[in-house]
Parts: C-alpha cells; sequence; structure tokens
C-alpha cells in the first residue's frame, strides 16, 4: 500500500518541507543566541464519520500542523509553538521562545540529550498504511458495524453510534546536535457502542478495535457483534454484600494496572518524589510470575520508534523481571534528576507487554473459583503517591469457576502495591488496544463493597 499512495501524496506539505522548517529553526535560533536547540514539525489529517440508528449523525474532517521550538541560553529553556508554517511566523515562535528563555531560572538538569545517546539507525517498523477510505466508504463500513449489533440480539434496540476513525500524519524531529529524522504512521480504528433493555434495566456496553493498518482491524461486523454481545450479558445486573473476594480484571481494562505503574517508575513522578514506588529499584514490586518488557521495534506496533521524543535511540528493555523491577522510564531532564541516564521514553513507554501466562480466561475464572469478574470500572479513584485504589466497577459474580450473573454498583478497593505483589496469574487472552498491552489480571484478594 505504501508504493501506491506515497506519504507526500496524502499530506499538505511534504517530507522535505518538514526537514527545511525545521533546519530553518535551528539555524535562526543559533544565530539569534540559543545555545542548543530542539524543533519538531508534524503535519496530518483525520477522518472521523459516526452513523447511529443506520442515520448519519456525525463526518469530522481535520487537518493538523504545528511547529514546536526548544531553546536554550545555556541551561535556560524556552518553549513555544505554532500552527503557522510561514517563515515570519516560524521566526516568531522562535523569538518567542528565546524570550522565555532569557527570563527562565538556570536549571542544572536542563539541555539536549548526550550526542551519544541519540538514534543513529532508522529502520522501518511498518507504521504507515494510508486508508484510501472516502467518506461514503466510512459510512457504509459504520452502518455495518451497528447493523451488526442490532443483528446479534433482539434486546439491543438503541445505540451510541458505530465510528469508523483514518487517521495519518508525519513529523520531523531535529536538534542542534546535527540529529534530525522523521517519518509517517498511521492509526485507524472502528468502534460501536450499544444499549440492551429497557428503562431501568439497560446496559451499555461497547468494543472497538485500532491498527495501524486497515486490514489488521477486527472486521466491523465482529466489532458490532462483540459490543452487543457485551451488552447483553450485562441485562438483570445484580448488586453484591460487601466481602473480600479474588478479582478478576479482564483484558480489556486489565491494561489499567499497568498504567498506574508506568505512572509510577516514570521520571516525573520519582524525582518529584510523588510516587507510591518511590526507591523500589531492584525490589520486588510484582509477584515472581510477573514479567514486563518495553519493546519498541514490534512491525506496525502501536507506540513502535527508533527514536524518542529528544531523539534518543530507543532499546528493548525488561522492566520487571520475576517481580522485580529493573528498570524506570527516563528522559532526559527525569535522569538527570536523579543522576541516571535516559531510557529513551522521553514520551512515555513504547509497546509495554506483560508477558502472558499459561492459562486462558476460562482458565483464570477455574483457578479463581469463588470472586468478581471485572469488565468495566469507572471514577478515578487512584492516589498516585500512596497507591490506594479505589473504583466503581461493574461485572459478574463467579462461582465454582463459571459465571453466574452481571453485578453492578459496587466498589473494588485496595492498595496498587499489596495488588501487584497478589497478582495470582496473567492470561494468554492478550488484547492489543494501544501501547500498553497484557491478558486479564487475577489478583488474589481485593474488598468489594456493595450494599
Amino acid at each position: 500500500m505504501n508504493d501506491i499512495t506515497p506519504p507526500e501524496h496524502r499530506f499538505s506539505h511534504s517530507a522535505d518541507t518538514l526537514h527545511q522548517i525545521a533546519r530553518d529553526m535551528l539555524e535562526y535560533a543559533n544565530h539569534q543566541g540559543a545555545t542548543a536547540a530542539a524543533a519538531e514539525v508534524s503535519d496530518g489529517f483525520g477522518q472521523a464519520v459516526t452513523v447511529r440508528h443506520g442515520e448519519v449523525e456525525t463526518i469530522e474532517y481535520n487537518r493538523d500542523k504545528g511547529v514546536g521550538i526548544t531553546v536554550y541560553i545555556d541551561q535556560r529553556r524556552g518553549n513555544a509553538s505554532t500552527s503557522d508554517f510561514s517563515p515570519q511566523a516560524v521566526r516568531d515562535t522562535v523569538d518567542a521562545a528565546l524570550s522565555i528563555a532569557r527570563h527562565t531560572a538556570s536549571d542544572d538538569c536542563a539541555g539536549l540529550p548526550e550526542k551519544d545517546m541519540l538514534a543513529t539507525e532508522f529502520p522501518d517498523f511498518d507504521l504507515y498504511h494510508p486508508w484510501l477510505l472516502d467518506v461514503e466508504g466510512a459510512i457504509e463500513l459504520a452502518k455495518t458495524c451497528e447493523q451488526a449489533a442490532f443483528d446479534t440480539d433482539e434486546r439491543i434496540d438503541n445505540s451510541e453510534g458505530a465510528t469508523v476513525n483514518v487517521h495519518e500524519s508525519h513529523f520531523v524531529y531535529a536538534n542542534s546536535l546535527g540529529f534530525i529524522s522523521g517519518y509517517p504512521t498511521s492509526r485507524h480504528g472502528i468502534s460501536c457502542a450499544v444499549i440492551a433493555g429497557k428503562d431501568d434495566g439497560m446496559q451499555r456496553d461497547y468494543w472497538y478495535s485500532e491498527a495501524r493498518a486497515a486490514g489488521d482491524l477486527v472486521a466491523a461486523e465482529k466489532v458490532g457483534q462483540i459490543a452487543a454481545e457485551r451488552a447483553v450479558r450485562r441485562l438483570n445486573a445484580r448488586k453484591l454484600d460487601t466481602m473480600q473476594v479474588p478479582v478478576l480484571f479482564e483484558a480489556p481494562i486489565a491494561a489499567s494496572l499497568l498504567g498506574h505503574f508506568v505512572g509510577a517508575v516514570s521520571g516525573g513522578s520519582l524525582y518529584r518524589k510523588s510516587s507510591f514506588l518511590l526507591d523500589y529499584m531492584g525490589k520486588q514490586v510484582f509477584s515472581s510470575n510477573i514479567c514486563i518488557d518495553d519493546i519498541p521495534d514490534i512491525p506496525r506496533g502501536l507506540a513502535s520508534s527508533s527514536f524518542d521524543g529528544e531523539g534518543v535511540k530507543t532499546q528493548r528493555r525488561t522492566i520487571v523481571e520475576n517481580g522485580v523491577l529493573q528498570s524506570y522510564f527516563l528522559g532526559t531532564y527525569s535522569a538527570r534528576k536523579l543522576s541516571m541516564k535516559t531510557t529513551g521514553n522521553a514520551g512515555g513507554n513504547h509497546n509495554l507487554i506483560l508477558r502472558p501466562g499459561e492459562l486462558d480466561f476460562n482458565g483464570l475464572l477455574k483457578k479463581m473459583g469463588r470472586g468478581l469478574l471485572v469488565t468495566e470500572l469507572l471514577g478515578q479513584g487512584v492516589n498516585h503517591i500512596t497507591g490506594d485504589y479505589s473504583r466503581g466497577a461493574a461485572g459478574f459474580w463467579v462461582e465454582n469457576g463459571e459465571i453466574q450473573y452481571p453485578v453492578e454498583e459496587i466498589t473494588i478497593a485496595g492498595n496498587l502495591k499489596d495488588m501487584y505483589t497478589h497478582i495470582a496469574a496473567v492470561g494468554n487472552d492478550m488484547l492489543v488496544q494501544g501501547s500498553r498491552q497484557c491478558g486479564s489480571i487475577l489478583v488474589e484478594n481485593m474488598m468489594v463493597a456493595g450494599q
């Protein structure tokens, strides 16, 4: 597909234009007194079509572009950005950044990465796949998705719509150490949200698929079918009494537990001492069956890249081995604040993968025996300083390793440190719906607050 439609034919500005703007910004910054500088230039477009009850509800089309410049005057930093690519606007943006830097206090940790940390090789990870889908085609696909949901079960009688997204962009990052590189990417999606039942008995659920290439997406009919099945299975939900039981986090939401972990071992939280995992390097953080890898070089990966947001070379890293924390997520600034070296994670984790266990989803239910399967989390009740965890939840009650009935209006609570060290098993039902990937996660014991 790349050969049929080169990136230049899809974007408002060519890759050469982005490179030239970045070079011009750095040259002008240097001429105006910057001792170091970094620039990023991007250009992209998106199309989103939503159909509800078989009728077009929204058609959105956007084109985005932007330039950003970070300048240093010794160790004083300034940053500015604009969406105007004209030469005068670009120069004005550099001047604004320099003005900010001149009025900023010096910071010993400010500055570009060490030159030997920068990427010098740029393998193709197959991240750009144009989707030649016009609005009419997107409408038909969204209609197909939604209709499949209605056809799955007669109890589906309302819909929040089906959406088809197309997004493509390209960028160039450059700095005054001589680094300049960039590449095009794509990210497409199909989603559907439907409602089962009526009046007080209504239940909503959804499903979606996301991928670099349209051919890797779950079929539109299947997305609609899964959304419908998930909504219907929640009908006639009950409440639970308050108790302590094992909790199984279904794969789509289990990834949120990885998200809390990433936040806790990222540089900003660590040097600000606002992490519940402060000073845990080399210590047991998870149960011994847990291994987590950060992998930046997966072909078509949703978070693959040969360099991070500062041009630093990325590398495969084991973050947790047999439950022991082996590494942090650091950019240049936070690494210096911690007297460490950047890990190539300016901008966050890459493809973060919790290695799967041997059990499938049904195997996890059997291992749990009696407890709560959580399929939805509500609210933001997580304290990232203490690790205290309290979220509204919905899901299913499990007895004898089998789902018995849906439950709602409950709260699950614990502390992330305890939850991590009491992970009894991880499923092999891994789901790829973002940069953090894992199967379902079984936690030995949590407080479930009900009626």
